[in-house]
């Protein structure tokens, strides 16, 4: 993973974003957030399980998917699949030592 600072690459109302291997931040304090980080982890897990590309794709055309199905941007971001595993399970360190494969699905 590499961890790099980047301010004016992270969408507006984002604080972070992961392209394997790339964990890209929006402010240095949030390179010593382990919750944030953790959950930047998952996604790579993630991104490593469906080979990168397909990731993207399938997190654009949920995304769309959620968006049709809640109305609003906020929502349909917080309901994506990957999105939900993240954020379920920042909180937990030690979360990807005992993560089984495409846990994400859990979460569709």
């Amino acid at each position: 993973m590499f961890l790099i600072v980047v301010k004016y690459l992270i969408p507006k109302g984002y604080r972070g974003l992961t392209a394997f291997p790339f964990v890209l931040v929006k402010f240095r304090k949030d390179k010593e957030n382990k919750i944030f980080i953790n959950h930047e982890r998952i996604h790579l897990r993630q991104q490593m399980e469906l080979l990168v590309i397909p990731f993207f794709v399938w997190y654009f055309i949920e995304y769309l998917f959620r968006l049709i199905q809640y109305k609003n941007t906020n929502l349909a971001y917080r309901n994506i699949s990957f999105e939900r595993e993240a954020y379920t399970n920042e909180k937990d360190l030690s979360y990807l030592k005992q993560r089984s494969f495409y846990k994400f699905w859990k979460y569709l």
